[in-house]
């Protein structure tokens, strides 16, 4: 068996396609445009290119797009300062604080203070409550982003068994309740986790979420599963999975590559939450 690839490349191109559709008739019938805001401070060069990469996307799909870059020294009490005027600010209908923060910035702090109807990444403790509960919030970008990779194969995910390898707020735990969310029946695996294989070798569907390089080896997979492969790390120059792909492969029914499967769709569920952050101030 040689696994199907999913192309979130592909998936994300025809999403974000459909958004600029939809943000033309914002403009025409309430002249409206969606407007996202994205906060930078500090130097780090990973997340310099991710918010390049964010601003020219949001930009092609006819959105308004401010980026505020700050400085490494500038003070939470300053940043601060600055989400409560986006917070004002009717031209902005969703607000993004890259991360990694500075030394000295609280990150939950930061979160809190964005309206949770402006949180279009989801990390507000209103929002991920509300995911929580099972009732109407903005969802993380990145797994929802997993989740509709996975119905994309058109496979079944009620009564599966799903292993989540991660457990971060921003990933692992979101992806895990929208699985649960799709009734499927859910394991979580993280650092302390005994036995990691068996766990794994049960997986019709896993989600690999943890940014260590090809920790997951092809000999774990359950033959025909579908993996989806959310972890990044740079090894010799080159961005690596969580799963040893080429292995891997070989045994699963559908598989993520990386780059090119997680990622893209989590830029375009960032405008997605936006354009629908926009269409509740038209109600």
């Amino acid at each position: 068996m040689t696994a199907k690839i999913i192309d979130g490349k592909g998936m994300a191109k025809a999403i974000r396609k459909n958004i600029a559709k939809e943000v033309e008739v914002l403009k025409e019938q309430y002249n409206v445009i969606p407007g996202l805001a994205v906060v930078i401070v500090g130097d780090d060069p990973a997340s310099h290119t991710y918010v390049n990469m964010k601003e020219k996307t949001c930009r092609k799909s006819g959105m308004y797009s401010e980026v505020h870059r700050l400085p490494e020294e500038t003070t939470q009490e300053a940043l601060l300062k600055l989400i409560q005027s986006l917070n004002e600010n009717q031209k902005i209908h969703g607000i993004l604080v890259q991360v990694p923060l500075p030394h000295g910035i609280n990150e939950s702090v930061v979160n809190s203070h964005i309206k949770p109807e402006k949180d279009v990444d989801g990390f507000h403790a209103i929002n991920s409550g509300n995911l929580f509960l099972g009732e109407e919030t903005i969802v993380q970008c990145t797994p929802k982003g997993i989740i509709e990779l996975i119905k994309s194969t058109g496979e079944e995910i009620s009564g599966k068994e799903a292993v989540v390898v991660g457990r971060s707020n921003i990933l692992g735990k979101p992806a895990a309740i929208l699985l649960l969310q799709e009734n499927a029946t859910v394991t979580i695996c993280h650092s302390r986790t005994k036995n990691l294989r068996q766990h794994i070798e049960k997986a019709d569907i896993l989600v690999a979420a943890v940014g260590r390089p090809e920790l997951i080896k092809g000999d774990m997979i359950k033959e025909g599963a579908i993996v989806i492969d959310a972890g990044t790390s740079v090894v010799d120059g080159k961005l690596v999975g969580d799963v040893e792909f080429e292995k891997a492969k070989e045994v699963a029914s559908y598989i993520t590559p990386v780059p090119g499967g997680v990622g893209p769709m989590t830029i375009a569920m960032l405008l997605q939450n936006t354009l629908e952050a926009a269409k509740k101030t038209c109600k």
